[in-house]
């Protein structure tokens, strides 16, 4: 709206001068008038641009799904500053109301005006006399019916019934648009990031889930994003893998090896590089030789990472994630630039043979070279964070890593600030943190053996309960066998992502089979079943998607009744939860969204009929199409937030 105003207010401006220079007569044949003429061309140049410009702006925002809560503070933003022209930064607090008895929403700015009016200038006025005063210079707008001050200076808003009605005929016109967000950015997320020659583990699981939503989520909003595996393809650990390989497999560089376990592989060769010291000697003699590209080496290792990927791939496979490879290996010429170019602003130190790098406001220095000359994790991470930023000109950064990383990406990151590669307040670098995977013993999550849980067991076990769950539930007698493993895999791997996201990802969360699969409550199991029921509804009174489509049109969506007005309302608020979780990277509000939003349809359908049916026959004798568009909003809805979450509905269950 800000944006429409500038430029419509630049478009009288333009005409103005236009009209200015025809004053002049700048259209005659004057030599002398050559560059007024230059100068009126320029401006009908830009006058038009910008008439094009705010045409297709204003035709994108049509079809956009209107943040309404964003739109009440701008109302709001507006009326306090024509209330108190001179007030600073006021505080800006609207939210949707939590009891109907008190509107929809709520502006409660006017106690913070109180207590600035007060420590500023000395004035004690009274909240209430503050929200009169704001609700008295609420600017013409189409959303608010009324306003009324409530307590002691609570503003209670209350919609217009045709302006929901209205938005929620848009939403099923052009599907869920998501929010104007202005320039579109490009966004890198670094996430899921195994290790080689190691098996993905439960630990993994998290990065793999929640970078992968929040990837999705950029690209609903708009944003180019840039999905990168960090993985830990390079380093001393190769060394004794492939001087293992060497001896096992001694033809390696003509039969390609049949290493099936390798995990079994890792421990055999660590178990020889700390037992062995020739076999040590040899190790090293091989990270040399890779460091230096040498060509029989760089195939041993190739070998290495290529059984690494196929396992890393069924798992990505299983969880449909999209991801691009981009580990260690890719750094590592960029190394030597990265730790000379700290040499030269004078930030290194050498401490007992290590160049170390101290940053302002962390006790712990970053090690940017090893005594024996070799690169750390810290240089690896120093030359991702400015390739990022200078090659790939991210303007958003986001590190999908667990909790116990914090202090070290805090580091690197004000490193970078140091080195004057990013100012933080143009481009975002964020660590998203999360907490550990607790077993049902609420101890880190281990195997009977002690062991860490490998994840392809993990989502193999998932598989196994669900159908379990579906038998014995009977949905083998009623579905057929493919839609029975389409239900298995949706419910299964669709659980283990929800039971993760529906966490606050800086807590800890115990991992349990019999809560994520239990079909009440805050699960997957119960708003994909809540959404194949939705999807039914007009299915089973035979109405299809091109019957919608037409009433979606042409019908009015009457919000007559308190339980039709709560969910249209309730609908609306996705653009809000995905603005906030933009802001705040917590992915657990739009799962605390989409089960609100389920409850809120199941009191709408037990309350309102969609269609009504002849008690005796069962014949169908009416249907109510704007209690069924409800329905399909509702649907439209949760299937796109399924998707962010990425999870797969099914159409029976």
């Amino acid at each position: 709206a800000t944006q429409f105003a500038f430029q419509e207010n630049e478009i009288k401006l333009l005409t103005a001068e236009i009209e200015r220079l025809k004053n002049f007569g700048c259209l005659g044949v004057s030599p002398s008038l050559e560059g007024l003429r230059d100068e009126n061309a320029k401006l009908k140049y830009r006058l038009n641009f910008l008439k094009k410009s705010l045409q297709e702006e204003r035709s994108k925002s049509t079809k956009s799904m209107i943040n309404i809560n964003s739109c009440l503070q701008e109302i709001f933003g507006a009326a306090i500053q024509a209330a108190y022209p001179d007030l600073e930064n006021p505080p800006l607090v609207v939210t949707p109301s939590q009891q109907p008895k008190f509107g929809d929403y709520q502006c409660n700015s006017a106690m913070g005006i109180s207590q600035i009016l007060l420590k500023t200038r000395e004035q004690k006025v009274i909240p209430r006399e503050i929200a009169e005063k704001i609700a008295k210079n609420i600017p013409a707008n189409d959303c608010i019916e009324k306003v009324e001050i409530a307590g002691p200076g609570f503003i209670n808003v209350h919609l217009r019934k045709d302006f929901v009605s209205k938005q929620l005929s848009s939403l099923l016109i052009n599907g869920v648009q998501p929010p104007a967000i202005g320039k579109r950015k490009k966004v890198v997320v670094d996430f899921s990031s195994p290790n080689i020659a190691k098996e993905m583990h439960v630990g993994h699981l998290r990065s793999t889930i929640i970078g992968e939503s929040m990837s999705r989520l950029f690209e609903f909003a708009g944003h180019e994003v840039l999905r990168l595996n960090h993985l830990g393809d390079w380093g001393t650990q190769f060394g004794m893998l492939i001087a293992h390989l060497q001896d096992k497999f001694p033809d390696y560089l003509t039969v390609s090896p049949p290493i099936g376990d390798l995990q079994t592989f890792y421990k055999e060769s660590k178990r020889r590089f700390d037992t062995e010291e020739e076999f040590k000697k040899r190790a090293y003699q091989c990270v040399v030789l890779l460091q230096s590209k040498n060509p029989d080496i760089i195939k041993a290792w190739n070998l290495i990472c290529d059984v690494s990927r196929r396992e890393f791939q069924k798992i990505y496979s299983c969880l449909d994630i999209t991801i691009i490879e981009r580990g260690e290996s890719f750094y590592h010429e960029m190394m030597k630039d990265i730790v000379k170019e700290f040499e030269d602003k004078g930030f290194v130190q050498v401490d007992d043979g290590r160049k170390v790098v101290f940053v302002p406001g962390f006790p712990v220095p970053l090690t940017v070279m090893k005594s024996d000359g070799g690169y750390t994790y810290d240089t690896s991470d120093l030359a991702a964070l400015k390739h990022r930023l200078c090659e790939e000109k991210g303007d958003i950064l986001i590190y999908v890593v667990d909790s116990g990383q914090s202090v070290h990406f805090q580091t690197v990151f004000a490193a970078g600030q140091m080195m004057g590669w990013y100012d933080p307040k143009v481009t975002r670098v964020a660590h998203a943190a999360f907490g550990v995977v607790l077993g049902e013993d609420k101890k880190k999550f281990k195997t009977r053996s002690g062991d860490t849980v490998r994840l392809i067991d993990l989502l193999e076990e998932g598989l196994k309960r669900a159908m379990d769950k579906l038998k014995d539930k009977e949905r083998d007698k009623v579905l057929t066998p493919e839609e029975l493993k389409a239900a298995q895999t949706s419910v299964a791997f669709g659980c283990i992502k929800y039971a993760d996201l529906s966490h606050n990802r800086l807590n800890d969360y115990v991992f349990s089979f019999d809560k994520m699969l239990d079909d009440r409550g805050n699960t997957a199991a119960y708003l994909l079943y809540a959404f194949t029921r939705i999807r039914a509804i007009a299915r089973l009174a035979s109405i299809d998607e091109e019957m919608l489509r037409k009433a979606a049109r042409e019908e009015v969506l009457i919000l007559d009744h308190e339980k039709e007005w709560k969910l249209g309302k309730c609908i609306l608020r996705f653009p809000e939860i995905l603005q906030k979780i933009l802001e705040d990277l917590l992915l657990h509000t739009l799962c605390d969204y989409l089960y609100e939003l389920a409850t809120t349809f199941t009191e709408f359908y037990d309350s309102c009929y969609c269609v009504e049916k002849d008690r005796q026959t069962g014949q169908i004798v009416k249907v109510n199409m704007w209690r069924l568009l409800l329905c399909e909003a509702t649907a439209t809805v949760m299937a796109k937030g399924f998707d962010i979450l990425g999870i797969k509905p099914v159409q029976r269950m």
